[in-house]
């Protein structure tokens, strides 16, 4: 008689195998994140025009070494985080604390793009690097001084940045700059600035004018381990000229704070994208700005 082979008996989902293999995948990713290199979003205007609000960056966190700072997640939110905060004597959310030191750490140089976090805050900011360790570092009417020495500054043509949702130009500061361009379209034209800095590094800033009280700053003298930083957008940057109280950075910052180096920029948004609707995934792309390297200039 023919023999009849038995079904292969089927086999269970294996749930235990899939979340571990999920978890590896989570803990690879985070661990890229927080020694490689993360994604970075540009949320405001101080950066410009060198970037500008809803730009999508690289940040590598290998160049300077690694500290506290480093990790993806340095603070756990919610109830959950309250509740370990208060356990270990911390004032709201469970969060690394400062720790002194970095592991095989660089200084960053003059005219570097930094991502910081300040010491009050959980939100990454992003900054130029312009004051070392050691530096006296000043401004008047707007000129920057390093070591009582004016950094170089060139006035060139006005930036003509598109308005659009993302960079609206209409704050009382801006809105005057407002206009059409010969393509019939909005830009907003922002007074361009050119600076050099002692090393040949070499970027634009945007200069509104005599805006008190960030154009006239006195002598501030850089601490060992520590950086000053500025945004490009001079007269619209909380930076280490303002105080922490008024969401600044109040002074120069330990290099410890540091996270990162922007390298380039991976594609930009101009606001008008929708979760619901992918085609706008596309229509929103500001082509143009995809790729554009972070990386300052060096005058020869």
């Amino acid at each position: 008689a023919p023999v009849t082979e038995a079904a292969p008996e089927k086999k269970g989902t294996d749930w235990w195998g899939e979340i571990k293999g999920v978890f590896w995948l989570v803990l690879a990713v985070l661990a890229f994140h927080s020694f490689i290199a993360k994604p970075f979003y540009i949320p405001s205007e101080s950066m410009m025009p060198t970037l500008i609000k809803g730009d999508r960056l690289v940040v590598t966190k290998y160049p300077y070494g690694w500290s506290y700072v480093s990790p993806s997640i340095t603070r756990i939110p919610g109830a959950i985080g309250l509740q370990l905060g208060r356990l270990f004597g911390q004032p709201d959310y469970l969060a690394i604390p400062f720790i002194p030191g970095r592991l095989f750490g660089h200084v960053p140089q003059r005219g570097d793009i930094v991502i910081v976090k300040p010491r009050d805050q959980y939100t990454d900011y992003i900054k130029r690097v312009i004051g070392l360790p050691g530096d006296t570092i000043s401004l008047t009417n707007g000129t920057v001084f390093i070591n009582g020495v004016p950094v170089k500054r060139q006035f060139l043509a006005p930036a003509m940045i598109p308005v659009d949702a993302n960079v609206p130009c209409d704050s009382d500061m801006v809105a005057p700059l407002r206009m059409s361009g010969p393509d019939g379209k909005l830009y907003c034209q922002m007074p361009l600035v050119r600076e050099t800095l002692p090393n040949g590094v070499s970027y634009n800033t945007i200069d509104l004018g005599d805006i008190p009280p960030v154009d006239d700053v006195a002598p501030i003298k850089v601490p060992a381990g520590h950086l000053f930083l500025m945004g490009d957008n001079r007269d619209q940057s909380a930076d280490s000229r303002v105080s922490m109280e008024n969401h600044g950075l109040g002074g120069p910052v330990p290099i410890e704070n540091i996270g990162g180096r922007a390298e380039f920029i991976t594609f930009s948004l101009d606001g008008t994208s929708s979760l619901f609707n992918p085609l706008s995934w596309f229509t929103a792309m500001r082509g143009s700005r995809a790729g554009t390297s972070l990386r300052p200039d060096h005058v020869k």
